[in-house]
């Protein structure tokens, strides 16, 4: 599955670099959640969490069977 997850990943990093961002996935639990780490001006921006759960989160779960879930760490 962390295959899986680094493909969507990729699909989704021009977005947020674009605006100065990025995402690294950290790890990929058993239990389906995944945790990523938001650099760049993701890191500090104030719409992060919206960021990370209307696209990342929705983005992943739509794309790879088995996410239940997105956390930032």
């Amino acid at each position: 599955m962390q295959e899986k997850v680094e493909a969507a990943l990729a699909k989704i990093r021009p977005s947020l670099q674009a605006d100065g961002g990025d995402v690294e996935l950290v790890e990929v639990t058993d239990g389906g959640i995944v945790k990523v780490r938001l650099t760049g001006a993701c890191k500090g921006c104030p719409m992060s969490q919206m960021t990370l759960k209307n696209g990342i989160e929705r983005i992943l779960m739509q794309s790879v069977p088995g996410v239940k879930a997105v956390e930032a760490v």
